[in-house]
């Protein structure tokens, strides 16, 4: 949790600065940063298997042709469930009676591509894939006590979105997109498996 809090400051340090610059006809020239908060729905997922608004978006990219974008980006999402009280038969012959929290947090990294209709409109369609690595944490609360592990895996997400410029000359707008994304992250707590990540979302928020 504590990660979430540090992208969450680092957004709103982003925003006031940009924010407090003198408005032009681009901050960056050929390039665009989007800052988004972010909606998760855990598919084919028993664990922490809630939509969650626990997420947000980081990321920026340069324009190599009027159309191709690459950057790079940032995001997490965190997905919780609650589970009523249950006997767990635990390994040695052992057994543990009580209600749970699950709590799923993913922090997915790595480099961007986009394709830019329309780029001088108002509308500004795109389609983009994004590639790298995702650090996922899953952890069983009960009681005092958390019981989790922690995992490594590759992170591909593809989307469809749109930049929206209300004055195509200035680049301050929203951003709204339709995403799905797949991890390799595995792994067990007390006696549930996870298996591979894969969700689908939704993106809104402001580009520049």
């Amino acid at each position: 949790m504590k990660t979430a809090k540090y992208l969450k400051a680092a957004a709103c340090c982003a925003v006031l600065f940009l924010a407090a610059h003198p408005a032009k006809a681009q901050l960056f020239p050929d390039s665009y940063i989007n800052i988004d908060w972010q909606v998760g729905v855990p598919l084919g997922s028993d664990f922490a298997d809630k939509a969650s608004g626990w997420g947000m978006n980081f990321e920026g990219g340069y324009f190599v042709t009027p159309e191709i974008a690459v950057g790079a980006f940032i995001s997490y999402q965190t997905n919780l469930e609650s589970v009523s009280r249950s006997t767990l038969d635990l390994s040695g012959g052992s057994a543990l009676t009580t209600a749970q929290k699950h709590a799923a947090f993913q922090l997915p990294f790595g480099v961007t591509g986009r394709y830019n209709w329309y780029k001088d409109s108002v509308l500004q369609p795109y389609v983009g894939l994004k590639l790298g690595a995702s650090w996922a944490e899953f952890s069983s609360y009960y009681y005092v006590i958390k019981q989790y592990t922690d995992t490594w895996g590759f992170f591909l997400s593809p989307e469809v979105g749109v930049s929206i410029f209300p004055r195509p000359d200035y680049r301050l707008g929203f951003h709204i997109a339709a995403y799905y994304s797949y991890s390799t992250n595995s792994g067990d707590v007390l006696t549930y498996s996870v298996n591979g990540l894969n969700n689908f979302g939704i993106r809104v928020g402001v580009s520049f």
